[in-house]
């Protein structure tokens, strides 16, 4: 667990220049220039927060529990290197991002009381997986 949470810090602080940018732009249509430090320090600690947010507590109800460890396992996968193409990136990274509707889905289905969502779960499960099978071919298919 320390190693995605480690892995997950490191994904996140790295996208910290598209947050500068936003927070940047965010701040200037304030009428107020923050500088790219600032706008750096603030992308830094919502990401910061973020994974603090995702960290299982002790008082946190079991699916909470559950969910929290999918969410930081999805985020964990889906550090993949780009490659340039766009159609190899696409596969690559939204396959981590299907399996992870996957995780969360079966959470549903274990601690979900509602049918409605139970059905909404297996529907998604049964979705993504069939998704899922489609990109590894198209990436086998394409030497990749």
């Amino acid at each position: 667990m320390q190693t995605i949470k480690i892995t997950l810090a490191a994904a996140l602080l790295a996208s910290g220049l598209a947050g500068a940018a936003v927070a940047h732009d965010d701040a200037s249509h304030k009428g107020h220039q923050a500088t790219a430090g600032e706008a750096g320090d603030a992308h830094q600690a919502e990401m910061q927060k973020m994974i603090a947010d995702m960290m299982p507590a002790p008082n946190d109800p079991a699916s909470t529990k559950d969910y929290k460890q999918a969410d930081m396992k999805m985020m964990h996968d889906m550090h993949v290197a780009y490659t340039g193409d766009p159609d190899v990136d696409f596969r690559t990274h939204m396959i981590p991002h299907h399996k992870g509707a996957v995780a969360m889905a079966q959470v549903a289905l274990k601690h979900a009381k509602d049918p409605a969502t139970k059905a909404m779960a297996q529907k998604i499960i049964d979705d993504q997986e069939k998704e899922i099978a489609e990109m590894q071919d198209w990436l086998k298919k394409h030497g990749k």
